[in-house]
């Protein structure tokens, strides 16, 4: 897998001068259903991303992982259109904890997020969520980490974040065994005894 760690001044902010314009996002990202204004990428040291994770993710987000090769570690970030206060930071159930009492605090001018021994950060960038969490003991200082450099992307992490994702939007599979009238149910011939 190839590193996304490329160096980049103000990774905080959502835009900068190398960031890929958004009609270059749009191109790649419309085609599997993400909007534009929620493509964002991070790095972390040792982590790397796994182009094949790069998807849609909530409502029109987009979901993507990263691997640390040395300790197995994972870290996803997804990104949402939404607004997160102090009230909704503790009503909203973590992702990997949907039953635990959530507790909330904002460290470096992101959330933290905790329940039931799980750790989860969420940046937000310009009416956008990006939660991180963490698998394989991805460390909390490592959520942190990419919470803090959560940017939009480059032409170079454009190109890396949509290298698996197809550049056109799939057309349906056609059925062959449904029937054009009644309830649609696969024509299945019967056998012996029924």
């Amino acid at each position: 897998m190839a590193s996304v760690c490329v160096s980049l001044t103000g990774c905080a902010s959502t835009t900068g001068a190398d960031s890929a314009s958004l009609d270059s996002i749009a191109e790649l990202a419309r085609a599997v259903g993400i909007a534009p204004e929620l493509v964002y990428t991070t790095e972390v040291d040792g982590y790397d991303l796994a182009p094949q994770s790069v998807g849609p993710g909530a409502a029109d987000g987009m979901s993507a992982t990263w691997f640390n090769s040395s300790t197995g570690a994972m870290l996803t970030i997804r990104s949402d259109s939404d607004e997160l206060t102090e009230a909704s930071c503790t009503a909203t159930p973590l992702w990997d904890a949907p039953g635990g009492a959530v507790t909330c605090a904002n460290e470096d001018g992101v959330w933290h997020r905790s329940a039931g021994g799980i750790h989860e950060y969420v940046a937000m960038r310009d009416g956008a969520l990006i939660w991180v969490s963490g698998m394989n003991d991805a460390s909390p200082a490592d959520l942190l980490t990419a919470a803090k450099k959560v940017h939009v992307p480059s032409d170079a992490e454009l190109e890396l974040l949509f290298s698996d994702v197809p550049k056109t939007p799939g057309e349906p599979v056609e059925r062959g065994d449904l029937p054009e009238d009644g309830d649609g149910a696969p024509i299945d011939p019967t056998g012996p005894g029924g």
